[in-house]
């Protein structure tokens, strides 16, 4: 029988646009400058925008080689077909039901890009298929509606099942969403699991491929809430979620928002990065972490927020720019913990970010001046 999953209570969250001086995280120190601003009123429901109107998936200049677990999953024998061959035909409620039973998901939903709002989250049972794809086929596009989170994971929620009894290292269940788009999503009632306006993960495995991410949202502030598209927990044995040939924003009016990483952010957890693209996004929270007397805290990491223990952040063929953010780390926020982590960045463009503060060794990137950081065949310039 289908499970079916429930919401979260809702609440509002109002933001009062102030100017304020920021001072450092850590060791870091000086101004921020005048604060970037969530949209006045925010609330449960959000502004909505189309994603055909959208760029495309990627950066088209990236050549940086791809590992094989990042690959594109086989979608060839499709465990579950939404949709008859019509727009019509391809339901959220099919979709919901599809996710919870797992397995290999595509579309059918006729020639021509189609949008699917959804009024609840899909969430994945972890009792159910250990494998998740989720294949949009480059036409498909999954909406929140500026209401309700997209997709939802967890392997240590005993709602969707606890499957071993060390729930934040297990091997499944491994999500794989690729060629497909997620607009319009909005986690900022979420109280329980916060952050990820269109993807929330803890455990397993995760990866996105050629994927969009437009106008997701989460809560706009907090010292340690964030991802406005993707938030990711406790991947299995530290192994990295892969972003490979993805755009989150990309133009003017598309970026995500969120009080940190304004397109991703995770705790404790490694990504790699390749021939992606990130700008227009913002972390509008103020007060920076741990909060700064008398603010709610946040505002860092404009594209990517990392923070935790032994992780690494490795950037390949891509591009980060036009990202703003109110405290550090306008296009990079990378703290870890007990200084072991590093940063790969390699053949990309991170320029024209704005704002923010204490950038030791590159503008842009807040991180401890010992993290070990290798830039090659990249440029890093004009941000701040």
């Amino acid at each position: 029988m289908l499970r079916i999953c429930n919401l979260h209570p809702l609440c509002t969250l109002c933001l009062a646009a102030i100017l304020m001086l920021l001072s450092g995280c850590g060791s870091g120190g000086g101004s921020g400058g005048g604060e970037i601003q969530a949209p006045a009123g925010q609330t449960s429901q959000f502004p909505t925008v189309n994603p055909d109107n959208g760029p495309p998936a990627g950066n088209p200049a990236g050549t940086a080689s791809i590992p094989a677990e990042a690959n594109l999953e086989d979608i060839s024998v499709p465990d579950h077909i939404i949709g008859n061959g019509t727009p019509a035909s391809c339901s959220a409620q099919a979709f919901i039901d599809a996710v919870a039973l797992g397995g290999t998901i595509v579309f059918d939903c006729g020639p021509d890009p189609v949008t699917i709002t959804l009024t609840r989250p899909a969430k994945v049972f972890n009792d159910a298929d250990p494998d998740i794809v989720i294949d949009g086929g480059g036409l498909v596009s999954l909406s929140g509606g500026g209401q309700t989170r997209i997709l939802y994971m967890n392997t240590c929620d005993p709602d969707q099942v606890w499957t071993t009894p060390h729930c934040q290292n297990q091997d499944h269940p491994r999500l794989t969403v690729q060629n497909i788009t997620f607009a319009n999503g909005n986690a900022a009632a979420e109280t329980a699991y916060d952050g990820g306006g269109a993807i929330w993960v803890r455990g397993g495995r995760f990866k996105a491929i050629n994927c969009r991410f437009f106008n997701n949202v989460c809560a706009d502030e907090g010292p340690d809430v964030g991802g406005g598209a993707i938030r990711v927990f406790s991947q299995y044995n530290d192994e990295p979620v892969y972003i490979v040939n993805c755009t989150f924003g990309g133009m003017e009016g598309f970026g995500n928002l969120g009080s940190n990483g304004g397109a991703v952010s995770s705790i404790g957890v490694s990504w790699t990065i390749i021939n992606s693209l990130f700008s227009y996004n913002s972390a509008v929270g103020h007060g920076a972490n741990p909060a700064q007397p008398g603010t709610p805290g946040g505002g860092s990491g404009g594209a990517v927020y990392n923070d935790g223990n032994t992780m690494t952040l490795t950037v390949l063929g891509s591009v980060i720019s036009h990202n703003t953010v109110n405290a550090h780390g306008s296009a990079i926020f990378f703290v870890s913990n007990d200084h072991t982590g590093d940063i790969i960045i390699d053949e990309s463009t991170i320029t024209n970010n704005i704002g923010g503060s204490w950038y030791p060794v590159y503008d842009g990137i807040s991180m401890h001046a010992d993290t070990p950081i290798t830039v090659t065949n990249s440029t890093i310039a004009n941000n701040s």
